[in-house]
């Protein structure tokens, strides 16, 4: 027999690691290990995710008379064990690219190789792996252009095919664990559906229209122009080949070259992904330190009232408000309104970006390390390929760029609902006599952003050292 561990790869389809095990030509043993210390950096609504999905993935392994095997402990100690117990020779799974993911994996392949079982790792969660994309000289790239111009063109590998019934062993797997046996309550916002089949609903209706219209509208939190395929990525309910080949066959079809745009630059967001796992894989401290570095440290301000009312969505930016109720109602946020909300954070209020990329990673469905990393260390220009320190978005102009009628923003926040759109844009400008008749319960502006925007420029350029 040969064990596949699962792990963010919940799914059966267009699986390479699972896919290695099968060509193996031994009954496969599938494997879910609940680890206590990737569980430290969990939250309620991504335990819900993950056992949503892990319920249908041994609904399907069950549906062909096997079963998911569920463990708790150590993967170190619980892969050789499950080893021994089903006398297997090797145990495959596919690689992740965190700090913790690495330091865990090299435990586990010592632990394995200890008892004489062959670790068999593969690359999955991307289409191209970690330092196979590379400038002339360099491991990597930081610039996210030269990256994409090199991901565009390399030949990505096709979807591969589930295994088949005969493929699988003869197993029992203990029942799943519930939230609470692990420790977590129930979550306060309410996910989409996290399985297989609703990814690969997911994909086919996103392919069939709203692809089309990508590069006009995934900039309007309004239209609903997005795939919302982020949290099948996070946890694997779909593979990245099969979303790849999805796209390719929706360019097939497009009949305008404003349609094809669109779908290029769907695949320009697949990249990004990519670009982020593959800087997260070669610097994996960047979780927690700068990637770009500063002559000095940065006079992080982190004032404590200013932070919560950004966490409750009481900024009085109505935009930038709307997005964190959307984070405590739904688990997502438009990618637009995240980068508005980080910029406000990091550049009206001068709070340390690892106090944001912390709350979205508690409240995120899909919060996935490489990405979100990434998109908060762009939004604080301390990241790579990072936005400049001297471009600060200005809320009031994003709403009325991205939300035009106002309509996101009446949607998730609910005190400006009877405000004209004039007023919701207006809203930091107005007079505190306008602002009460408008919507006394609404908050005024905790920040002037004019004032705020210079105070950010002149310390992030103290700490660049500029006279």
């Amino acid at each position: 027999m040969i064990v596949h561990w699962h792990r963010r790869d919940l799914r059966v389809r267009d699986n390479c690691g699972l896919a290695r095990a099968v060509a193996a030509d031994e009954p496969v043993v599938p494997l879910f290990v609940f680890d206590p210390v990737v569980l430290e950096h969990a939250s309620p609504i991504r335990v819900a995710c993950l056992l949503e999905a892990l319920e249908s993935l041994r609904s399907w392994y069950r549906d062909r008379g096997s079963d998911l095997l569920i463990a708790r402990g150590d993967p170190s100690d619980v892969l050789p064990r499950i080893a021994a117990e089903y006398d297997v020779d090797a145990v495959t799974w596919n690689e992740d690219y965190s700090g913790l993911a690495q330091e865990r994996d090299r435990a586990v392949t010592a632990a394995l190789e200890d008892e004489g079982i062959t670790p068999e790792t593969t690359h999955d969660a991307v289409l191209h792996e970690p330092g196979s994309i590379t400038p002339n000289q360099g491991e990597y790239y930081s610039v996210f252009s030269y990256f994409w111009k090199k991901w565009r063109d390399r030949e990505k590998q096709a979807p591969l095919e589930p295994p088949a019934e005969n493929d699988l062993a003869d197993v029992t797997g203990e029942p799943l664990p519930s939230a609470a046996d692990l420790g977590f309550d129930t979550p306060d916002a309410t996910p989409l559906t996290v399985t297989q089949e609703a990814a690969r609903e997911r994909v086919t209706s996103f392919c069939s229209g709203p692809i089309y219209r990508y590069d006009e509208n995934r900039d309007v939190p309004a239209a609903g122009a997005t795939s919302r395929l982020s949290v099948h990525y996070k946890w694997g309910t779909i593979g990245p080949r099969e979303v790849y080949a999805a796209t390719e066959r929706a360019a097939e079809r497009a009949e305008t070259s404003t349609a094809r745009d669109g779908v290029t630059a769907f695949q320009r967001q697949l990249a990004f992904r990519e670009f982020y796992a593959h800087v997260l894989s070669f610097n994996p401290e960047i979780v927690t330190e700068n990637f770009s570095g500063y002559e000095s440290e940065i006079e992080w301000r982190n004032d404590p009232g200013e932070l919560a009312a950004w966490k409750a969505g009481e900024t009085g930016y109505p935009i930038v408000d709307a997005g964190m109720r959307q984070l405590l109602e739904e688990g997502w946020v438009h990618n637009r309104v995240r980068m508005i909300a980080a910029a406000f954070l990091t550049k009206d209020l001068l709070v340390d970006w690892r106090k944001g990329y912390d709350w979205y990673r508690r409240k995120l469905a899909d919060h996935e390390t490489a990405n979100d990393v990434g998109g908060w260390q762009w939004s604080s220009s301390t990241g790579m390929d990072a936005q400049p320190y001297f471009r600060v978005f200005n809320p009031t102009k994003q709403c009325r760029e991205y939300d035009p009628d106002g309509e996101y923003v009446r949607r998730y926040v609910p005190e400006l609902e009877g405000a004209t759109t004039d007023d919701i844009h207006d809203w930091p400008t107005l007079s505190a006599e306008r602002r009460e008749s408008v919507a006394p319960d609404y908050p005024a502006p905790i920040v002037d952003h004019d004032e705020r925007r210079e105070r950010a420029i002149e310390t992030f350029e103290r700490a660049r050292g500029d006279d």
